[in-house]
């Protein structure tokens, strides 16, 4: 069974910077197409960015192009976003999620759940 676990979330100020990271195990599963996606307080749970399983491609929301990167190291079977320029709008739940399709964006495509990290900015 695939586990997911991320960590690195937290409280910054507006402007400020955060590394999500998502470590898979085991170690010795194949790798495969991930993203990350977030929550807020009575909102759906929305899409952020994604990676290819080769990490040669990224698909992001328009509300955070420029401001975040996700990326991966297979070799450690962790999936990491950096996040910039940080807004208080950007205070969630995130979750990284693994699936079969590259760069999805829904949901329901993505089999595999973290349980959460919270990440908190304030103004």
């Amino acid at each position: 069974q695939v586990q997911l676990v991320e960590s690195g979330g937290g409280l910054v100020q507006a402007g400020g910077s955060l590394r999500l990271s998502c470590a898979a195990s085991p170690r010795t599963f194949a790798p495969f197409p991930m993203a990350w996606f977030r929550q807020a307080p009575g909102k759906e749970r929305e899409f952020v960015a994604a990676i290819s399983l080769s990490g040669s491609s990224t698909n992001y929301a328009d509300s955070v192009k420029g401001r975040f990167t996700i990326s991966r190291d297979n070799a450690a079977n962790t999936v990491y976003l950096q996040m910039s320029s940080l807004e208080p709008e950007d205070t969630a739940v995130y979750y990284c999620a693994g699936g079969l399709w590259s760069l999805a964006r829904g949901v329901s495509e993505y089999v595999y759940w973290g349980q959460g990290t919270q990440v908190t900015v304030s103004s």
